[in-house]
């Protein structure tokens, strides 16, 4: 998902958005229905959005046991009204067949990531046990608690700021079947207090044993992610690695170059970096045979002695 624009894809399915209005266009086999109702005027703050409320209430009615994926955009002014946890927890018994949900698909225009108020969204996982995608943004209130789920496959946390308590709930829950993670750890100033240490058991390879593709990305510390990655057991079963998005420099990159073998991968995704030319080069012939994206260069802002670099998402 990216937060520049709205979804046009979800869980290889293409998204269809419900009107505000009228019926539902016809879909030519299943889709991922995209449901919001923009709401800035009328916002009440920790009230949940009532038009939301009445037209997802209206598409259950209308689709009922139809739809197997779901994108829920904005639920009213997200930097007021909570996620409409409660409305889609005990809506369950009427979507039976739902397996992939995306929450907070709202670019910026609609509300900065870290406004989002959202809450305990590990509840979706209690109440949806045939969920095998999820995917959630926020920022504000953001929290998870540990879980288990058989189904779930994929987990995608995107956020400007994640917190160490969010990570290690995540890594605290069985996941059987979960194949890929990707957590979005952000930066300090909007909560992103998440350390190496926090992530360590996922490192050491002690959670989620199907794991196969691992995305620590939008990472203000992702040097310090990769110089840890260079000899943590887990990457030794991942096709795919991807520290994209993030502030790394030839510092992180080198040391991936020079850790363990990395080309039993398919692919290393390393875009929206701070990484010399030179060191671009010397990575890329480090790893003949992996599908290596370095696009996408940054440079640092300084000011005086101060050198600035940015994640992709933050505020």
């Amino acid at each position: 998902m990216s937060v520049l624009s709205h979804a046009e894809s979800f869980a290889g399915l293409r998204v269809v958005q419900v009107p505000a209005d009228g019926p539902l266009p016809a879909a030519d086999g299943p889709v991922a229905w995209r449901i919001d109702q923009p709401d800035w005027g009328d916002a009440t703050e920790h009230v949940p959005c009532p038009r939301f409320r009445d037209a997802f209430d209206r598409f259950v009615d209308a689709t009922g046991e139809s739809v197997e994926a779901l994108v829920v955009g904005s639920w009213g002014y997200a930097a007021v009204n909570p996620a409409p946890l409660d409305q889609l927890c005990a809506a369950a018994p009427r979507l039976p067949n739902l397996t992939a949900l995306f929450l907070g698909d709202i670019v910026s225009e609609e509300c900065e990531i870290s406004w989002m108020r959202v809450g305990d969204v590990s509840r979706l996982l209690t109440a949806y046990p045939k969920l095998e995608v999820l995917g959630v943004r926020g920022g504000e209130d953001f929290r998870f608690s540990p879980v288990r789920h058989g189904r779930l496959r994929r987990l995608e946390v995107e956020s400007g700021g994640l917190s160490g308590d969010f990570v290690r709930a995540v890594l605290d829950s069985e996941l059987p079947a979960l194949t890929d993670l990707e957590l979005w750890l952000g930066v300090e100033y909007y909560g992103g207090d998440t350390t190496v240490d926090d992530l360590a058991p996922l490192l050491a390879g002690q959670r989620f044993p199907a794991l196969r593709r691992l995305g620590l990305r939008n990472a203000e510390h992702a040097d310090e992610i990769a110089e840890a990655l260079a000899a943590a057991p887990v990457v030794r079963r991942l096709e795919l690695l991807d520290l994209s998005l993030g502030a790394l420099t030839d510092r992180g990159a080198l040391a991936l170059a020079g850790g363990q073998p990395l080309t039993h991968l398919t692919k290393l995704d390393l875009s929206h970096h701070y990484v010399t030319d030179e060191v671009v080069a010397a990575v890329q012939a480090a790893l003949p045979g992996v599908a290596v994206d370095l696009s996408d260069p940054q440079e640092p802002y300084i000011e005086g002695d101060e050198v600035y670099r940015y994640t992709l998402v933050s505020e």
